[in-house]
């Protein structure tokens, strides 16, 4: 009975790398494919690619979970596919506005986007009173990259406490705090130098900055302000409040990279 369990063993190994692999391959479902060129849902792209309307490179395609290339051509109904441009945003926020694609809840950072482009969704979030850098994307492979628990990308905070930070307390922090049972960690915490010892910079890849505030409460601190300042490599320069800009394809290839 071992000797048959152990073939088993090794084919799901392999299984799980084969996906794994394929999804940084550059490939992308028919199916999503077809819907990020707004034409219709994922759902009923599958009955479209079902009943033999879409074509890639000239062939009728049927198979559920087909992937195409990005150059690839597709066509439904004899019409060229064309999916939406992929973007990548960077915004100053400021203060006031709620981190999500909603309306209902008054400003909201999406009204800072006008004319931006279609699709944007933001990346992490900063809290309504929360300022600084936030980045947007339509691109689910970036996305993933940030709201991945165990790698993700470092936000660089700084924050202003409503009393100094003692040595003691920025030490148990730099460890690892145990709070309702999960342990929070951050990838970095330090003095300003320079400023009083109540201002302090925080990197953490957590995606919201809700942490940074459980995280303080913890010890009995108020947050009196919350700025993020960097996202990876990402500054403020350049970039005054309010405002957003397009990124460079260097910085998107580095964001790739991350």
């Amino acid at each position: 009975m071992p000797d048959a369990r152990k073939p088993i063993q090794r084919t799901k190994k392999k299984a799980v790398k084969k996906q794994s692999n394929s999804a940084n391959d550059g490939t992308i479902r028919l199916n999503k494919y077809i819907a990020n060129s707004g034409m219709c849902s994922r759902r009923e792209a599958d009955m479209h690619i079902s009943i033999g309307s879409i074509t890639v490179n000239g062939k009728v395609i049927v198979e559920m979970g087909y992937k195409v290339k990005p150059e690839d051509e597709v066509r439904f109904d004899g019409a060229r596919v064309q999916p939406e441009k992929r973007m990548y945003i960077l915004l100053n926020k400021p203060k006031g506005f709620a981190t999500t694609t909603s309306d209902a809840k008054g400003k909201t950072v999406m009204d800072l986007l006008a004319n931006a482009g279609t699709g944007l969704r933001p990346v992490g979030r900063l809290g309504r009173n929360s300022t600084g850098l936030l980045l947007f994307t339509n691109d689910d492979v970036v996305m993933q990259k940030f709201t991945n628990s165990k790698r993700g990308v470092d936000r660089l905070f700084q924050v202003r406490l409503d009393k100094n930070l003692t040595f003691e307390h920025l030490k148990a922090i730099k460890e690892g705090v145990k709070i309702e049972g999960d342990i929070i960690q951050v990838s970095d915490i330090s003095y300003i130098k320079g400023a009083p010892k109540n201002e302090i910079g925080v990197k953490i890849k957590n995606t919201g900055n809700g942490v940074l505030r459980k995280l303080f409460d913890h010890f009995k601190y108020d947050l009196i302000k919350v700025d993020c300042v960097m996202i990876g490599e990402l500054t403020k320069k350049d970039l005054p409040r309010s405002r957003w800009r397009n990124l460079t394809q260097l910085e998107i290839n580095n964001i790739m990279m991350m």
